[in-house]
């Protein structure tokens, strides 16, 4: 049996163990803490980075099914429904020729540069579907006041196509299902009921297609670009003068989209009629430099023709061929 003074020499010996072996370990925590802080980039090891760096995935695109033959949202689309065989979209056109030089007599004229096209309701490179009736066309005017026409290959558009006389002077040519065909341009409006697509043949021109007893004809047309025509023309129309005038291009090979004129220091373009004319009724650029467009974005520009009221004035120019 242990005595007392054992007891305590066994006691204090335990305190001794105890104490040396909470030392150990703490000099080894201490080792630890200063290999691992001696290690290239310590212990972060990108571990903040990977839980803030979720998985993306990208989705795919959507084939894009938008046409080409979607017009600008500030044109309406043509509500002739154009064949399959037409084209979306006009092509890219060539640099056109130049024409030949005016004449000494004819009033300076340059061409500019070309822009993309600026087509109305009637487009290139379309076809469009409608019906073809007759009228009595007299001399060949009509509600684009061109005057008499030197033939009678001539045709009126419906209101919806005629779109305020954007169609004025374009010239079409028209299929009838039999194989038949004609050229016509475009002199006059056909009121309603003509529909969207229709054209209102000249007699003389609906007989090139199927007898006058037919009435009425099935047929698809296009713009074309005739080669073979003179230069184009400028009228002042009656009343005109520096201070009120009103402007009419004549004889153009292609679609007229617009027509400006100098004010010395740059172009005011000038609205146009139901009846053909393009109006400055403040009397802007009455008598000056006039600068006119096609539906392609070809721009003539005319200098040197004076206000002449109701007097049909060559400018030795034309639109290049399409």
């Amino acid at each position: 049996m242990m005595t007392t003074r054992q007891i305590a020499r066994e006691r204090r010996r335990r305190r001794r163990l105890a104490v040396g072996t909470a030392a150990a370990l703490t000099s080894v925590g201490v080792l630890v803490y200063l290999v691992m802080a001696l290690l290239p980039g310590g212990h972060k090891v990108d571990a903040e980075s990977t839980a803030a760096s979720p998985l993306v995935t990208t989705q795919p695109k959507a084939a894009d099914t938008t046409t080409g033959t979607a017009s600008p949202s500030a044109t309406p689309s043509p509500s002739a429904s154009p064949s399959a065989s037409s084209s979306t979209s006009p092509k890219p056109k060539k640099t056109p020729k130049e024409s030949k030089s005016p004449s000494k007599a004819a009033p300076k004229s340059s061409r500019g540069s070309t822009t993309p096209p600026s087509a109305g309701r009637i487009r290139p490179n379309t076809s469009y579907k409608g019906v073809a009736t007759a009228y009595e066309a007299g001399v060949g005017d009509g509600a684009c006041l061109f005057g008499p026409s030197p033939d009678m290959m001539i045709a009126a558009m419906n209101t919806t196509d005629y779109e305020t006389s954007r169609a004025c002077g374009a010239y079409i040519l028209v299929h009838a299902a039999n194989g038949k065909s004609v050229t016509v341009r475009i002199t006059n409006e056909c009121p309603l009921p003509c529909a969207p697509g229709q054209i209102d043949l000249s007699q003389q021109a609906f007989a090139k297609l199927a007898d006058l007893k037919v009435g009425r004809l099935s047929i698809t047309w296009s713009l074309v670009s005739p080669s073979s025509i003179g230069t184009m023309s400028i009228r002042y129309k009656t009343g005109s003068s520096i201070y009120w005038c009103g402007i009419q291009v004549i004889g153009h090979r292609n679609p007229v989209a617009r027509l400006e004129v100098s004010t010395g220091s740059g172009w005011h373009q000038l609205p146009r009629t139901s009846f053909n004319y393009f109006i400055s009724a403040d009397g802007t650029g009455c008598g000056k430099a006039i600068r006119v467009t096609d539906i392609y974005g070809e721009q003539l520009t005319v200098s040197g023709l004076g206000v002449r009221a109701n007097v049909v004035q060559p400018t030795g120019v034309q639109f290049a061929q399409h």
